[in-house]
C-alpha cells in the first residue's frame, strides 16, 4: 500500500484521526440535542415509560411523555408535539437503536432540518449526557419515593424538572441553573410623599425616653 501511494504522489496524512466524539459533542453542544427512555417500577410492580429530550448546551431537559405501552406511533406523536420546542440552531439528534423509534419518528425530526446520528449497539456512553440525567434523577428523586401510577409519576417528575431546569446548580455553568429564575423587586409606595422626599425632609430625631426614678415617701 505504501508503494502504491507513494507511486501515485500521495505523501501520508499528517493527521489519521479526527477529534474524538467527546470533544465533537463539547465543541458543538449548542447545536445538540438528545432522547432516550427510562423505566420506573410503580409500587404495584407495573412498569411506566419516560421519554426525555435534554439540550446538551444548557442541559435543560424537556419530558416528553409517560406511558406504560411505548409503541412507535406514540413515540412518533409525542416528537411531533414538542420537536417545536427546540430553536433553529439545533442541528443533531442524538438517539440510541432503540426499536421504538421508528423511521416515522425519524422523519419528523428531519422535518426540522436535524441531523439524527444513532449510538452504537451497547455503547451508553456515547450517549452520555442523558444516561448522566437518568442517574441523577433516580438519585436525588425517585430512589426516595414510592410511585403509586402514572399520574403520581407526572406530577413527580414535573416538579423535579422544574427544580433541575431553574434551581439546581450545574458545576459546567458556574453553579448556575439551565433556566435562573430572576426574583421580583417590589417597590414599596410611600403616602402621597416621594420616599427620597420624605427621607431628605425629614430630619427630626426620633424623641428620647428617660426614666426616672421616684423616691417613695
Amino acid at each position: 500500500m505504501w508503494r502504491i501511494l507513494r507511486s501515485a504522489g500521495i505523501d501520508p496524512s499528517p493527521r489519521r484521526q479526527g477529534p474524538s466524539w467527546a470533544e465533537f459533542l463539547r465543541a458543538q453542544a449548542k447545536h445538540v440535542i438528545a432522547c432516550d427512555f427510562f423505566r420506573v417500577a410503580t409500587v404495584g410492580l407495573r412498569r411506566l415509560y419516560v421519554l426525555f429530550f435534554i439540550e446538551l448546551h444548557t442541559p435543560r431537559v424537556h419530558l416528553a411523555g409517560i406511558t406504560a405501552n411505548p409503541t412507535g406511533a406514540w413515540t412518533t406523536q409525542q416528537a411531533r408535539n414538542h420537536i417545536e420546542r427546540f430553536g433553529p440552531t439545533t442541528r443533531l439528534l442524538i438517539r440510541d437503536r432503540d426499536t421504538k423509534f421508528t423511521a416515522a419518528f425519524d422523519a419528523v425530526v428531519a422535518s426540522r432540518q436535524i441531523f439524527i446520528r444513532k449510538t452504537p449497539v451497547r455503547a451508553p456512553v456515547a450517549n452520555a449526557y442523558v444516561e448522566r440525567w437518568i442517574g441523577t434523577t433516580r438519585s436525588e428523586c425517585l430512589d426516595r419515593i414510592l410511585i403509586l401510577g402514572r399520574r403520581h409519576l407526572e406530577r413527580v417528575l414535573d416538579e423535579y424538572v422544574e427544580h433541575y431546569n431553574t434551581h439546581r446548580p450545574h458545576r459546567a455553568l458556574g453553579q448556575r441553573a439551565p433556566e435562573p429564575r430572576v426574583p421580583i423587586v417590589r417597590a414599596t409606595a410611600c403616602n402621597d410623599v416621594p420616599c427620597s422626599a420624605a427621607s431628605s425632609t425629614n430630619t427630626t430625631p426620633p424623641p428620647k425616653h428617660t426614666l426616672q426614678l421616684v423616691n417613695p415617701s
